[in-house]
């Protein structure tokens, strides 16, 4: 019987006891829980405030520095840039020079007649008479193509825009109809120019175009307008109209005006000699 008044007596360890007990005492001798949550948060109030300040202090000082520097990035692009405009003045002064001494040249080896067929045929004069106006364009809901590669074999593409391949076909197919002179944008073509592609641009001699690409041509008018329609290059660009929705016009116009090419250099062939052998 003392065994079990014993325990009913003490049914906490004296261990137990003794550590509840201190506890009691630290928590009234101590801070509230509450208050010592305040404290902490109000601590970090103020060191994130601490942070921002020197942030901010910091991005004032480097300020001007940062505005120095724009400064003088923008008067550099402003002074390149007048370089460049300089420069391209300059290789447009020599190339009227250029294309002057070689219409000069032409005239002293050959007569002004001659001067004239070789001038045109080179593309180094202006030319004006009877032709075509062909007008290609991108289809109206013509879109990018997703991995840019150019049209497959069969020459299309559903991108709906306009390629350097079509327009060469296009310059290729008005020269074999006929034409005498060829222009795409006021760019005068020649037996040097090039239509290439850089991206979704079209090159016409490095220079790009936009569209819509206005062919001028000179040549028989009518029979030229049809002879092109006719040809397979023609059925190519209606087929490219009726299929992926590239829109084109021809006319036949009285009077067409295409530029002399920029300049027109040769630095390998020679002309040949029109003296016979005995």
């Amino acid at each position: 019987m003392s065994l079990l008044t014993n325990v009913m007596d003490h049914s906490l360890d004296d261990g137990y006891a003794e550590a509840a007990a201190r506890k009691e005492s630290e928590d009234a001798g101590g801070m509230p829980k509450t208050l010592r949550a305040k404290l902490g948060l109000a601590a970090g109030l103020v060191l994130a405030a601490l942070v921002v300040t020197v942030g901010a202090a910091q991005a004032r000082v480097a300020a001007p520095v940062v505005a120095k520097e724009r400064e003088e990035l923008i008067d550099r692009i402003d002074r390149e840039t007048e370089a460049a405009d300089k420069l391209e003045r300059a290789v447009d002064t020599l190339r009227d020079d250029v294309s002057a001494r070689q219409q000069e040249a032409l005239k002293q080896s050959g007569g002004s007649g001659r001067a004239d067929l070789v001038g045109i045929l080179a593309g180094a004069v202006e030319v004006h008479g009877p032709g075509v106006k062909l007008v290609v364009n991108d289809a109206k809901e013509a879109t990018t193509g997703g991995d840019g590669d150019p049209r497959e074999t069969s020459g299309f593409s559903d991108t709906g825009r306009v390629r350097d391949r079509d327009m060469q076909r296009v310059v290729n197919g008005l020269w074999a109809s006929g034409a005498e002179a060829v222009s795409i944008n006021g760019q005068r073509l020649t037996a040097l120019s090039a239509i290439r592609a850089a991206g979704d641009a079209i090159l016409v001699d490095n220079k790009p175009l936009v569209p819509p690409y206005t062919v001028l041509a000179v040549g028989d008018g009518e029979n030229l307008s049809t002879r092109f329609q006719n040809s397979a290059d023609g059925l190519y660009l209606n087929a490219l109209q009726e299929n992926y929705g590239i829109r084109t016009a021809i006319s036949v116009e009285d009077d067409v005006r295409l530029p002399a090419a920029p300049s027109v250099i040769v630095r390998t062939a020679q002309p040949r000699s029109e003296k016979g052998t005995s």
